[in-house]
């Protein structure tokens, strides 16, 4: 779906402009995210990751703080954009329950035409358990597990969001937006 409408963009406002758009995501250094702990503004530098930005905010996003492992234990959820391609990184605030990296691919599989051009438009936030089964509920899908903490939205923003939630030490992805 995504590389799809990609082609079919680049076809009708070129490579170039689509090759510039993804060289000028706006990615912000993860020392402006004051809310994230010292110790993982160290790591993601550590890592070269910077934070990308998408097109409809210019609120900074895309790093959440929540319990994606254990009612009760703080996690944060990371976009991490490094040679621009990007992932999620998780960092557990207790015992590793499932991968803390995952959804790996390139920002411009991300871009989209907008009203002013091209915009970044991957976005991830936590969610919790009436997101999860309101969603299910309104658009089926894979049946959820009994949902115990957050979920982790990822959405292509004004398009579709799928969500993922951590079970038995893998990932599950679960009805998002539509």
């Amino acid at each position: 779906m995504i590389s799809v409408a990609l082609i079919a963009a680049t076809q009708v406002m070129g490579a170039d402009e689509w090759d510039d758009a993804d060289m000028k995501i706006r990615r912000v250094d993860p020392r402006e995210f004051k809310e994230l702990p010292i110790d993982l503004i160290q790591e993601l530098k550590k890592l070269g990751c910077a934070v990308p930005q998408t097109f409809t905010s210019k609120k900074r996003h895309n790093v959440v703080s929540g319990t994606f492992a254990k009612k009760g234990q703080k996690d944060w959820a990371v976009l991490c954009s490094r040679d621009r391609s990007s992932s999620v990184l998780i960092f557990w605030g207790g015992d590793k329950q499932c991968p803390s990296e995952i959804l790996p691919s390139k920002d411009r599989e991300w871009l989209q035409g907008t009203g002013d051009g091209i915009g970044y438009s991957r976005a991830i936030r936590a969610v919790d358990k009436n997101f999860i089964v309101s969603h299910f509920e309104a658009y089926g899908g894979p049946t959820p597990p009994t949902i115990l903490h957050q979920g982790i939205d990822e959405a292509f923003i004004e398009k579709a969001s799928v969500v993922h939630y951590c079970h038995k030490g893998k990932w599950l992805r679960l009805t998002g937006a539509d």
